[in-house]
């Protein structure tokens, strides 16, 4: 469910107003496939433009989330992005889960949208699970 703080993307503020409770939201880097039927919300403009990081700044500024997944393999590969990434949910009293890459792209069909970034960091990519404000 949306918080209301102001996404300047129409097609992104339009997607953050549709999610509901359970649906899933797809933060990605520039690289993760979005399967066929998934709503690609793409704000890449060129490598590392914009961020993932603050992609998914401005998605968590307007859901409310109740869980996320992320790659193994990100723990390998990048690091200091999961310690970016584990502090923004630390804040948030949300714990992650971690499965790996092949599963987590298996996982990412189920999605109601991906809003892709130009994130050039192995791995940035992570699955929302949409809470409640209530």
């Amino acid at each position: 469910m949306r918080r209301n703080n102001g996404t300047l993307n129409a097609q992104l503020a339009r997607v953050i107003s549709e999610v509901g409770h359970t649906d899933q939201l797809i933060v990605t880097d520039a690289g993760l496939p979005i399967p066929p039927g998934v709503e690609r919300v793409d704000l890449a403009i060129r490598e590392n433009l914009p961020r993932f990081l603050d992609v998914l700044d401005a998605v968590l500024d307007e859901v409310q989330v109740e869980g996320v997944l992320l790659a193994e393999e990100i723990r390998q590969h990048s690091p200091a992005m999961l310690e970016e990434i584990q502090e923004r949910f630390a804040r948030l009293n949300i714990p992650l889960r971690f499965v790996p890459h092949t599963e987590f792209k298996q996982a990412t069909a189920s999605a109601r949208a991906a809003v892709r970034s130009g994130e050039f960091t192995p791995y940035a990519n992570v699955l929302l699970t949409a809470g409640v404000v209530y």
